[in-house]
């Protein structure tokens, strides 16, 4: 009985070191909070507009890269409402069109909305982060499923933003993307 209790206690030391870690250590564990005293201060009407150009790559769930992209992005501002079109280009040829809707509201939260994001997204801007959750609709060339995204976008001191976003499906990580995002030169 003594063993029991002694593996039951290491099952639940073990569960507890793996909740602090992803809570306090990982990726998902960012909050806007750890961000909102830094320098430069991202504003997404401000740096998210006009013509950008983005490139990045995708990473799988065993941390290889899958697959590489560049992208052209159309970014108008109505007040608050913002447009933000894109049209990616892989490295297998394929390419894929998206429109997001984003909607500032207070306090650095805003909303957005796109034809493959079903419950739309919610983020915050603060300091140089701006950090967005949203569940996203995969195509169906690659099997329609639908994954939990958490995007985190970073601005650097040159105006460039680095964007780093996990896709998991019941939890675990299927996917990562990193990429940058600048303005098209002229």
């Amino acid at each position: 009985m003594e063993n029991l209790i002694f593996i039951l206690i290491g099952i639940l030391l073990a569960v507890g070191a793996m909740v602090m870690r992803r809570r306090y250590a990982e990726f998902y564990g960012q909050t806007p909070e750890d961000y909102e005293d830094g320098f430069p201060n991202f504003d997404l009407k401000t740096h998210l507009r006009g013509d950008m150009v983005c490139e990045g790559m995708i990473f799988g769930p065993m941390g290889r890269m899958t697959s590489t992209f560049t992208a052209e992005f159309h970014i108008a501002w109505d007040g608050d409402r913002g447009v933000m079109d894109e049209l990616f280009h892989y490295n297998d040829g394929s390419s894929q069109k998206r429109q997001w809707i984003i909607t500032i509201g207070q306090d650095g939260q805003f909303q957005t909305e796109a034809e493959d994001v079903p419950k739309g997204g919610k983020g915050t801007q603060a300091g140089p982060a701006v950090e967005m959750r949203y569940a996203i609709r995969m195509p169906e060339s690659a099997g329609s499923h639908v994954l939990d995204a958490v995007d985190w976008m970073y601005l650097t001191p040159n105006g460039a933003i680095i964007n780093r976003s996990q896709f998991r499906k019941f939890g675990f990580k299927v996917a990562e993307l990193v990429a940058t995002i600048r303005p098209r030169e002229r």
